[in-house]
């Protein structure tokens, strides 16, 4: 059960079955999956997934029940146990296989299914494989890691400090597996849509390196394009020349990133009202230039480095934000730009997130019941609101095999 002042609804893939053998690289996709209303199988050997012994957990006490990492990845999924070592147990996955519509694959556990003989029983089969180099290329068999995905597929190059002294940084929270991850349900929703019409299946492959690769933002197009090397910039996107820095320490020492600075004239109208509000149009100098930007009928950036007077407008719009920044508090600068259009953020630590007003509004925190703990437990929820047909989290992490005896109770129903 969860928070009853969630949606309730049926979720957007209602009706739909998918079957999990996924180590870390991909079982995001099942959540994503699951979340969304589709009953999502998830299959681990007798001895449980290895990453329910990853920390940290519940309480700082571990146990196969207890890791938070476990938690996160695998909520309203069901669970079962199954020895793929023995013949009885592949045959209880082909079973499994045979009634669903997406079998999500990953890792070393059902790395040996063969396609083409599972859509002998099963034509209509979307079978989706994720590894880190694709199948049958040179380097399938090199091992990785979510680190070498976000440094070999280029996204790490682009993260970092203005300092180049400073090595790169990888982006947290596993975004290499996220984005095959990503790529792996967008590919199986299509391959859905493709069924609808044809009633045929797809194999589709999923390279993570590849899907890293392509969101480098310019980075890849750059070198491809202009055989030019994009840097990385702190708190900005990366590119081949300098931008000014927009992450700025506020009045209350805290951090913001000031974002796109105003490129239309009722953005340098916002601004200039902004300053006036705050008292500190006198003490900026630059005033006078934000007020031409008011008065430009357009801004036509791809001249910015012909036209010295563009340049001096854009480069004061760009100061303002800063010089707000430095003056406010950096809530009162998240939300006093919020409310007049411009996109800044706050730098929040992740339980500062959950603690954000506009979160709570939006119903981002989620309590999650936890029987066996006999509590609710918080939960990051919706990244996207579906009105008609809302995201949800329907259950904690199963336990391990906790839905052997329904599951396999079904099989047996569909057999007879």
């Amino acid at each position: 059960m969860t928070d009853p002042g969630m949606p309730q609804g049926p979720g957007a893939l209602e009706g739909l079955r998918v079957v999990e053998l996924c180590d870390e690289l991909g079982m995001f996709a099942g959540k994503l999956l699951a979340d969304m209303g589709a009953e999502v199988v998830k299959v681990e050997p007798p001895e449980g997934d290895r990453t329910r012994t990853y920390a940290p957990f519940v309480d700082d006490e571990p146990g196969p029940e207890r890791s938070l990492y476990f938690w996160h990845y695998n909520t309203s999924k069901a669970g079962v146990t199954l020895d793929l070592g023995e013949a009885e147990g592949r045959e209880q996955l082909r079973a499994l296989i045979d009634r669903a519509d997406i079998l999500l694959q990953s890792g070393e556990a059902g790395a040996d299914l063969d396609y083409e003989a599972l859509r002998e029983t099963n034509a209509g089969l979307i079978m989706v494989t994720l590894s880190p180099f694709g199948r049958g290329m040179p380097r399938e068999d090199e091992a990785s890691t979510d680190l070498t995905i976000l440094a070999g597929g280029g996204p790490a190059w682009n993260c970092g400090y203005d300092d180049h002294s400073l090595p790169p940084v990888r982006g947290g929270g596993n975004q290499g597996y996220h984005t095959a991850s990503h790529f792996a349900v967008m590919s199986a929703l299509v391959a859905l849509l493709y069924r609808d019409e044809s009633g045929r299946g797809q194999h589709i492959d999923v390279n993570a390196h590849a899907a890293a690769n392509v969101t480098t933002e310019a980075g890849t197009y750059t070198w491809l394009v202009a055989q030019e090397t994009v840097q990385r910039q702190t708190g900005r996107h990366a590119g081949v020349n300098p931008s000014m820095p927009s992450q700025v320490e506020c009045a209350d020492g805290r951090y913001v990133n000031t974002g796109i600075p105003p490129r239309r004239p009722e953005a340098f109208g916002a601004v200039c009202e902004w300053l006036r509000t705050a008292g500190l149009a006198e003490e900026f100098l630059e005033f006078p230039l934000l007020e031409e930007g008011m008065r430009r009928e357009r801004f036509d950036m791809s001249m910015l480095q012909q036209d010295e007077e563009l340049m001096a407008i854009f480069g004061a719009g760009r100061a303002a934000m800063n010089f707000l920044a430095e003056r406010l508090t950096a809530y009162e600068f998240f939300t006093g730009g919020q409310q007049r259009g411009f996109q800044i953020g706050i730098i929040y630590s992740p339980e500062e997130v959950l603690e954000d007003p506009h979160f709570i509004e939006r119903g981002f925190p989620v309590e999650v019941e936890h029987p066996e703990l006999e509590r609710t437990v918080t939960y990051p929820g919706a990244p996207y609101q579906l009105l008609g047909s809302p995201w949800r989290i329907r259950r904690r992490a199963p336990l391990l095999g906790e839905d052997n005896e329904r599951v396999f109770a079904e099989l047996s129903g569909d057999a007879e």
